[in-house]
Formats: structure tokens, C-alpha cells, sequence
């Protein structure tokens, strides 16, 4: 993202680098981009008129295709606004022509954002925090898996083989080894990591064969978010260039570690930027644990947000890793809400719950509206929990899809927060891409009924 605020200056930085293509992308609910591709000159006239546009119905599309009409998105399917948020402007290193990617804020005609796109909810929650003179701070943590590059999606996942010529096997976690079978990939990866602005550090191997995860540095919810929408983009699309794929799917290989998506958070004084979790002498402030309640008492209410597919919840059976509670303690990654070691002024909560398969604009935004509504409302936290929570009694989250959805509809904070329009419609996606899933045969049936019953 260059530091470019005008459009003569964005002119000049595209002529520069000989860019004459130009990706304006969103995010839908699912987290993938849509967008149009552009010159140049028709993207420096389409800013100056306001003249990018897309149908309202792309924040209703299922991650099939189908789209969810309805009262609140209709079938005339009204044009939007996109206007390029020149700050994210970037280089796309993979193209093999000079091509630049920005992101795109939704608008209607009057200029007021589109109820349905994640971004602009994300934006919402973080104008919440603004209102109290409060900076929401965050951190996300990326597993994913690399797969074998295969002629069809529905053929069953195996690790890609490395640079000694084999594969990924048993579990290797912290392998610099396994680090090492696919270097020339991740030098990669931190290039192009660079070429957009995007702030990794740590790299590691995960618990499961081919699987790693990178840290996003932490800064602003909405820029880190912002990179993290454009990360999810750069492991696939520099795997493809590897002869891989590369999955976020929450739980690709049911019989062992998923891949998670970890939210680190804090809040700062937007005056003094302080950490306002800790007091001067180190100890924990009241909104602290304030807010740790309200995570506790609100998580369960938008999981779909942190756990969108049906998939995500084979990941809450695997028992690898993964909290399926709303316990909060110190250094104990048993408990859905761990807080980390630290000095004072790094003072945060990380919420293990959230899966890789999710939109990073909607799951921070989950979190922090929770967050939010506990240190408001001054929720009470419960005890520290000690010891292993995994099969601790209380605070456990739905563990069916159909059960998280009905409890996304039917609260009234998250209707407060994120819009009975929004939570309409995204509750209409899910069951629309729920009933798709139920059209077809799993392997459990073909393996127990095909020839039994």
C-alpha cells in the first residue's frame, strides 16, 4: 500500500512502474475477491466520476454462486459505488504483465456504506470504538495447508512434495526442516508480502503434514485486516505459481490438526496510546476483564462469523488445538480466550476460536463488537480457568451449524451492532449453502449405507 492520497499522485506512481492493469477488488461474505480489472486511464476516470460499480447482490452470494434475495436485497439488483481506497493500492507481483491491485469501499448513490459489505461492518464496529476515544488493536495468526496439485478439487487432499522429492509425513511441529522442503515458496510468499505492504513476521511449521503458519504484525483493525484479506490471496496465488494449492479450509484432513485463524486484540487510548487492558503498576484494569466477559457472554451469538461453513465445526470435533469453549486464562491454549505473557503495555486476548476458513473483516469485526459490548456494558468475567479446559463442564460453544445460525438471528446485540439487514441475509447465505452441502453424499454414507441398509 503506497502512501499515495490523491488521484494524481496514484497516476504517477502507476506510470512509474509501467502498470496499466488494475484489480478493484471487495471482499464478499465469504472473503473472496470480487472485483474488475481495468487500464489505467478508465480506472483514473472511473475515481473521478464515481462511475465503478457492481450489483448490490454480490454481499449476497453463497460460496457456490447462488445469490439470497430478499426484502433487504432484491431482485432488481441495484448498482453500488466502488471507490478505490487509494491508500491499499499495491503491486500484484504474480501477474505476468506490471498490474497493481486496491481495495474498494461500497457506497450507494448517496454516499452512505452498503449494509451488506464486510468491510464497511468492520468499519462500523471501529467507529464504535472511535466514539470512546478507543483504538481496537489486532494480530491474526494464519494456518494453512499446502496440497498436491490436482486435476479436480474433489479428489482426496495429500501434502506436495518438497524439494528432497518427498512428502510431508507424520507431525512435525516447529520443523525448520519442513521449513526448509519448500523455501524457494515462502521466499516467495515474503516477497510478494512486501510488494503489497504487508506486515509477517513468524513463520512455522504446523502440527499437521504440510501445514504452517504465518503472524500478521499487529497495528489498526481495519489496515491489519486489509492485509490480511490481500495475505489469504497472496499463499494461494503464489502456490499456484509453485504447482501447489494452498487451503484455508478450516479442516481439510478431519482426522487431525485444522487450521485456525487467531485473533490477538488489544485497545489503546486513541489520546495517550495506552494500553488501556493494564494499569500503571502492570495489573489488569476493569475494562480488561470487562471485556473478556463480554467476549465470554456474546461469542457464542456470532459464531457463524468465526466458524462460517459446516466444515468449520469437523475442525471443533478434532480435539487438535482447539478450544471449543469460552474459558479465558493465562498462557493456556485449552481455553477458547488465552491471555498471553507479556509486559503490561502488550496486555491482549487472543481468541483461538475463529477458523482460517473465515473473512477476516467479519471475524475481527465479531470479535471486537463483543469486546465492545462487554467493557459498555461492564460484563463480568468469570474465574481464570486452570488446567486443561478441554473437557471442562460450561461455556461450551454450539457445536452444530444449524444451532450457531439461530443463535446469530435471534440476539439482539448483534442486531444492534452489525444490522437486522446484514444478519438477515447473511443467516439466508448460510442455509442456502447448507442446503446445497445436504444435496450431496458423504463419504460416511457411502462407506456405512451404500451396501448395508
Amino acid at each position: 500500500m503506497t502512501d499515495a492520497k490523491s488521484i494524481e499522485e496514484v497516476n504517477q506512481w502507476l506510470k512509474a512502474n509501467n502498470i496499466d492493469d488494475i484489480e478493484c477488488m471487495v471482499a464478499d461474505v465469504a472473503g473472496i475477491a470480487r472485483g474488475k480489472s481495468m487500464p489505467r486511464q478508465k480506472f483514473i476516470d472511473d475515481i473521478q466520476t464515481r462511475s465503478l460499480r457492481l450489483p448490490e447482490t454480490l454481499f449476497g452470494m453463497t460460496v457456490h454462486g447462488d445469490f439470497a434475495l430478499n426484502d433487504d436485497m432484491q431482485e432488481t439488483e441495484q448498482d453500488i459505488i466502488l471507490v478505490p481506497d487509494l491508500t491499499t493500492i499495491c503491486k500484484t507481483p504474480w501477474q505476468s504483465e506490471p498490474t497493481a491491485s486496491v481495495i474498494c469501499a461500497s457506497e450507494y448513490e448517496d454516499g452512505t456504506p452498503v449494509h451488506f459489505a464486510p468491510r464497511e461492518i468492520l468499519q462500523k464496529v471501529i467507529k464504535l470504538y472511535h466514539d470512546e476515544g478507543w483504538q481496537p488493536i489486532v494480530a491474526p495468526e494464519f494456518e494453512f495447508y499446502l496440497l498436491e496439485k490436482q486435476e479436480t478439487v474433489t479428489a482426496d487432499p495429500r501434502p506436495p512434495v518438497g524439494m528432497s522429492g518427498r512428502r510431508d509425513v507424520g507431525t512435525s511441529p516447529y520443523s525448520i526442516d519442513s521449513l526448509d522442503e519448500f523455501a524457494s515458496y515462502f521466499d516467495d510468499i515474503y516477497n510478494a508480502c512486501e510488494d503489497q505492504n504487508i506486515d509477517v513476521d513468524t513463520l512455522i511449521h504446523e502440527g499437521g503434514q504440510g501445514q504452517y503458519e504465518f503472524n500478521v504484525i499487529h497495528g489498526d483493525a481495519l489496515k491489519v485486516a486489509d492485509q490480511s484479506f490481500l495475505f489469504k490471496r497472496i499463499i494461494r496465488q503464489v502456490a499456484l505459481h509453485h504447482e501447489m494449492f494452498a487451503s484455508f479450509m478450516a479442516s481439510p484432513y478431519p482426522e487431525t490438526f485444522g487450521s485456525a485463524m487467531h485473533i490477538h486484540q488489544s485497545v489503546v487510548d486513541l489520546q495517550t496510546g495506552k494500553n488501556i487492558f493494564s494499569k500503571d503498576d502492570g495489573s489488569d484494569t476493569p475494562l480488561f476483564t470487562s471485556y473478556i466477559g463480554g467476549l465470554q457472554k456474546h461469542l457464542s451469538n456470532c459464531l457463524p462469523l468465526l466458524a462460517p461453513y459446516v466444515n468449520s465445526y469437523i475442525r471443533f470435533g478434532s480435539g487438535w488445538s482447539c478450544p471449543t469453549n469460552t474459558h479465558w486464562g493465562r498462557e493456556n491454549r485449552s481455553v477458547g480466550l488465552r491471555v498471553p505473557s507479556g509486559a503490561p503495555e502488550s496486555r491482549r486476548i487472543e481468541n483461538r476460536i475463529a477458523g482460517s476458513d473465515v473473512n477476516p473483516y467479519l471475524a475481527i469485526a465479531a470479535s471486537l463488537a463483543c469486546g465492545y459490548i462487554g467493557m459498555k456494558e461492564g460484563v463480568k468475567a468469570s474465574a481464570e480457568f486452570k488446567g486443561s479446559a478441554y473437557e471442562a463442564r460450561g461455556r461450551a460453544l454450539p457445536r452444530h451449524y444449524l444451532d450457531g445460525l439461530k443463535n446469530f438471528g435471534n440476539s439482539d446485540a448483534m442486531k444492534e451492532i452489525f444490522g437486522a439487514e446484514f444478519i438477515r441475509t447473511y443467516i439466508q447465505v448460510k442455509e442456502m449453502e447448507y442446503d446445497d452441502y445436504a444435496n450431496y453424499l458423504s463419504p460416511w454414507e457411502k462407506k456405512y449405507l451404500m451396501l448395508h441398509v
